[in-house]
């Protein structure tokens, strides 16, 4: 199916675009876009692996605001710049060098689903866990980093019904606002984010206040209305009621599970290994919605229940019983290596299956072969 995406974001045409016109000129053309895209995702990586190091459990910024080093953040600034850069010149330079494919889209949505909750991860160490008098709970954490995936799963599941990627708002928005996030504590401090802003409100409170706002009232109901758009044009993918909300049915159930097990669990278990959680949320998220993207790329049903689901529910149960007893957080520990291997070697075959499939190579402009 041919790609289309539709930008209406005014910050992200005015301003955006003409400096990723420009930034475009430099790229040489022997350079193939999948390395652009995998670049990003690998800085991305890089700075959230960086600020893991000074900051596992998120209360650096809160208990000892100099723990972290100045130069991670203006470092988390530079990264963040660069992702958001690559991520929005990969497809250009694809139209460029006329290399365009469906590996190269499938490979930057499927980048992106997992980048999503590595760049709210990363940024939680700006506003710290609470710690009596400032900062964000852990729950507080979930909750944004689930509506956060909600907008992303929204736009693809618009997108497999539709036909037409709107690229949400809050993705350009967002991007600008983590950067000068991070510049503003690398020139300022972490101390920035613990006095009150207005009203005895945080900077925190009003980003929160702000993401929820942008979820509720303008993404989901755009692609609502989008949605009824098509419909009412009779352009819809799929027909039936069924078939239109089948690629939600895997995300949700997803979300209820861990949803359960962070407030049934015996041994507290967000609060004890929050990093942990949350990653294994973020790479479990970013499979259940690749699937979507494949189905949706080639016009093919998604099954009703992802994979993933059954040995989570089996885990979850296990924990919420108190079967695992102390064993929790180890379980955790081994679930999200688990989860996180079957992830990469899952996108390692899906990229290998489709460049011998379109015979090109995933990171060079070179022709395959034929055999």
């Amino acid at each position: 199916s041919q790609y289309s995406a539709v930008d209406t974001n005014p910050l992200s045409v005015y301003i955006m675009q003409p400096i990723w016109n420009k930034i475009i000129k430099i790229v040489p053309l022997w350079i193939a876009p999948n390395l652009l895209t995998f670049s990003g995702f690998v800085m991305i990586l890089l700075n959230y692996f960086l600020i893991s190091f000074y900051d596992w459990d998120y209360t650096a910024s809160g208990t000892s605001p100099g723990l972290v080093p100045t130069w991670v953040w203006l470092f988390s600034a530079f990264t963040t710049f660069c992702a958001y850069a690559l991520d929005s010149i990969d497809g250009k330079h694809a139209r460029r060098t006329q290399s365009s494919t469906p590996l190269g889209e499938l490979f930057d949505h499927g980048l992106d689903s997992w980048a999503t909750s590595i760049f709210v991860l990363s940024f939680f160490s700006v506003c710290s866990r609470d710690n009596g008098k400032t900062g964000v709970s852990v729950y507080t954490m979930y909750i944004y980093l689930s509506i956060v995936l909600f907008n992303f799963m929204c736009s693809h599941w618009e997108k497999y019904n539709t036909g037409v990627l709107f690229l949400p708002w809050g993705y350009d928005i967002s991007q600008v606002v983590l950067i000068a996030a991070y510049l503003l504590t690398g020139t300022v401090g972490v101390e920035v984010w613990q006095k009150p802003l207005l009203f005895g409100y945080y900077i925190t409170d009003v980003l929160v206040i702000l993401l929820i706002g942008f979820s509720l009232f303008l993404s989901f109901p755009q692609t609502l209305y989008n949605i009824h758009r098509a419909h009412l044009k009779k352009t819809l993918k799929n027909d039936s009621l069924y078939e239109g909300l089948l690629p939600l049915v895997s995300p949700l159930l997803l979300f209820v599970l861990l949803t359960v097990w962070v407030v049934l669990s015996p041994s507290n278990i967000l609060a004890k290994q929050p990093r942990l959680f949350l990653w294994m949320v973020g790479v479990a998220f970013s499979n259940v919605i690749c699937k979507v993207i494949i189905c949706q790329m080639s016009s093919t049903r998604p099954e009703l229940f992802h994979w993933f689901l059954f040995p989570l529910a089996l885990v979850v149960y296990a924990a919420i019983s108190g079967l695992l007893g102390c064993m929790e957080e180890a379980v955790l520990g081994v679930f999200t290596a688990l989860v996180t291997a079957a992830h990469v070697h899952y996108g390692v075959c899906v990229g290998r299956q489709l460049s011998e499939h379109l015979n090109i190579y995933i990171f060079s402009l070179k022709k395959r072969v034929q055999e």
